[in-house]
């Protein structure tokens, strides 16, 4: 008797055991979806249904699709390979040439033309471009027509931002198509471009910050938002046993609705069914992992975006394996995915300037092929549009990765000495950076009317004289002379001792994509203006640190030259204290980061905003052009990134009351 208990005891642990192990594995597949196998570009998603099926009903149990006949692509057999002539981007460039509307300009075409003349591939001339756009996104009744240089749609991109925008009446012939939520039978992978479902009142550019403020959901935050076909959300609790598929959604009294247009949804996971793009963008922005019930529509950018670090692709005839899924999901995937949607909706999506520059950016990386950069570009912060391949396409040579690729900054930088005003030569200043044991080199950037000197001091470190074109903004070219990542930039008038530069190097290495400088700065919103100010006034925080002594990497001047608007480096030459302020909203923008403060001597000339060049004898007052500059910048970018902070790095033992021979930089502390 006793045996056959043991017996049937163990066959019952066996059973249960075998039920387990097949019933956890299609819930690994269906919360972390696989990786696409490398070969040919396809289409997002692309799920094994029946692998899934298998595992949770019997063949039949489930009611079949009915079938779909198959739908012809667009443009036949068109892809990249045979349909884009990539040797006109090849002669001139990547250069990008919007075809004129004829008669009313919509809202939306308004404001594609102005994310592309704001792109640094813009061009005017339809002969020096490789890429020809023709906008869908016209008033009602004033559709476009065929281009007089349309070339049987060879190199061109048609674009259409909203569904209900003009469709097209002719033939597309080799033409790319980059429209929102296409669906996945008609998109062809590697040649069309999937766009956003776009709001009418997108902004043109900055665009609204993403709702996550927490590292973990509130108390009582829902577990599960479902999209509602008239634009609301219905929100469930994460003890909720009536799974919002069920069909009693409206009788259960612990469900939160809200109104379209009401805030977005306050919930971890947002639920979507297959045919609606439209709360996509609102599941990203709020922080909500989106779960795709069996969508029918491709991905945005699905080219370039891993889509399984930020949403979650299920089968929507299995609604209590989905669900069980998604509670059982470890807490830190949970906020991983949060975060990357985070990330997504502030680098890629936030704007329509945003979503027409990484569709450009797209393009380009398909015009480099085996030189495009690698997915860690695309998917990291601060993304594809602030790592330009002009600069490099590896990970390495950025200020962004060193902490992921496990490597650290080289231990030498350049020094660039910029001789703006009539004067002196900096002979001082040259020989105490000289001294410095990781300067390279330096470099004098010679921008006045007074002819060069003729003799230079020697100095142990290589000396290059650079003739400028007596503008402010020439200090940030990218000159090839400059050899290392770290850039010391300064002002002939700086007053640096040596231990101030080794320190401020060696901190440099710990942040290489931040700002560390020795003079601040802080913004603030002046009421009674209603609009920014700023400050040089020694307050307990600071948004900013001069150029006039400051590290940070080469890499900036890239972006400075390239990827700003032409008008804001106009204006910082007309106001000469604006190069400062622009500077650091460029790299604020960038890395999301304040800049670092290191300590200074007290014979170091204070700052003050804003300065005559030249004349650092008296204070003079406020000028409102120069004050005014950073309301400008700030309308340039569409917000303001300025971040404050209250952090100082000192050395150890700095001031401490210990023997200054223990001290490594003791040099900082004389008066």
């Amino acid at each position: 008797m006793q045996s056959w208990r043991r017996k049937s005891l163990w066959l019952a642990l066996l059973a249960s055991w075998l039920l387990g192990l097949l019933g956890i594995f299609p819930l690994l597949r269906l919360a972390v979806p696989t990786r696409p196998r490398a070969g040919a570009p396809q289409g997002w998603p692309r799920w094994l249904d029946a692998e899934l099926l298998q595992s949770f009903s019997q063949p039949g149990e489930l009611p079949e699709d009915a079938p779909q006949p198959p739908q012809a692509p667009r443009g036949g057999s068109c892809d990249w390979g045979a349909c884009f002539d990539a040797s006109k981007c090849k002669r001139g460039g990547f250069k990008v040439f919007m075809d004129p509307v004829a008669g009313p300009v919509s809202e939306t075409q308004h404001k594609i033309l102005a994310a592309i003349e704001g792109s640094r591939y813009h061009t005017v001339s339809p002969t020096e471009a490789c890429l020809y756009l023709l906008s869908l996104d016209a008033p009602a009744g004033q559709c476009s027509l065929v281009p007089p240089e349309w070339n049987g749609g060879q190199n061109y991109l048609v674009l259409r931002l909203h569904p209900a925008s003009c469709s097209w009446t002719f033939q597309l012939g080799q033409a790319m198509v980059a429209e929102a939520s296409p669906t996945v039978d008609t998109f062809r992978p590697g040649f069309d471009v999937a766009l956003p479902l776009l709001p009418e009142t997108h902004p043109l550019r900055g665009g609204a910050p993403g709702q996550l403020r927490q590292h973990s959901p509130h108390p009582g935050v829902a577990l599960l938002a479902l999209a509602e076909e008239r634009g609301g959300w219905h929100t469930a609790g994460t003890n909720s046993s009536a799974c919002p598929w069920d069909g009693h959604c409206e009788q259960n009294h612990g469900l939160e609705q809200t109104h379209p247009g009401a805030s977005l949804p306050n919930a971890i996971f947002c639920l979507i069914p297959g045919p609606d793009a439209l709360h996509f963008l609102q599941a990203l922005q709020a922080g909500c992992i989106p779960v795709l019930l069996s969508p029918h529509w491709e991905l945005p950018f699905s080219e370039v975006i891993d889509w399984t670090k930020a949403a979650i692709v299920a089968d929507e005839r299995l609604p209590l394996q989905v669900l069980a899924a998604l509670q059982e999901m470890p807490p830190t995937r949970v906020l991983a995915l949060r975060q990357q949607t985070q990330f997504l909706w502030d680098t890629y999506f936030s704007s329509v300037e945003k979503v027409i520059h990484t569709t450009l950016e797209i393009i380009q990386d398909r015009i480099l092929g085996v030189s495009a950069r690698p997915s860690l570009l695309w998917n990291s912060p601060p993304g594809a549009l602030l790592t330009l391949p002009t600069f490099s396409t590896s990970p390495l040579d950025f200020p962004f990765y060193h902490l992921q690729q496990g490597s650290r900054p080289a231990g030498r930088f350049s020094a660039l000495i910029w001789v703006g005003a009539p004067g002196q030569p900096p002979l001082k200043l040259i020989q105490a950076v000289a001294g410095s044991q990781h300067c390279a080199q330096i470099l004098v950037l010679w921008s006045n009317d007074k002819p060069l000197p003729p003799r230079w001091p020697e100095t142990v470190v290589p000396l290059i004289v650079i003739e400028g074109h007596r503008k402010v903004s020439d200090r940030f070219f990218p000159y090839s002379a400059i050899s290392t990542d770290a850039i010391l930039s300064l002002d002939a008038h700086s007053s640096l001792s040596t231990s101030e530069v080794d320190f401020a190097f060696v901190v440099w290495q710990s942040f290489p994509e931040r700002m560390v400088g020795f003079l601040t700065w802080s913004h603030f919103w002046d009421e009674a203006q209603g609009g920014w100010g700023y400050t040089a006034e020694r307050v307990n925080e600071f948004s900013m640190v001069l150029t006039s002594a400051a590290f940070y990497h080469r890499y900036y001047h890239t972006l400075f030259t390239h990827s700003l608007p032409k008008a804001l480096r106009s204006l910082a030459d007309d106001a000469p204290t604006c190069v400062d302020v622009l500077m650091n909203f460029l790299v604020a923008s960038v890395t999301k980061l304040p800049p670092i403060k290191v300590p200074y001597g007290k014979g170091h000339q204070e700052a003050r905003p804003p300065l005559v060049p030249g004349d650092l004898g008296s204070e003079p007052a406020p000028q409102p052009a120069d004050q005014d500059c950073i309301n400008q910048i700030a309308a340039g970018f569409g917000h303001m990134p300025l971040v404050s902070s209250r952090l100082r790095m000192d050395p150890v033992l700095f001031k401490d009351p210990v023997s200054v021979l223990r001290k490594k930089y003791r040099s900082l502390e004389k008066p």
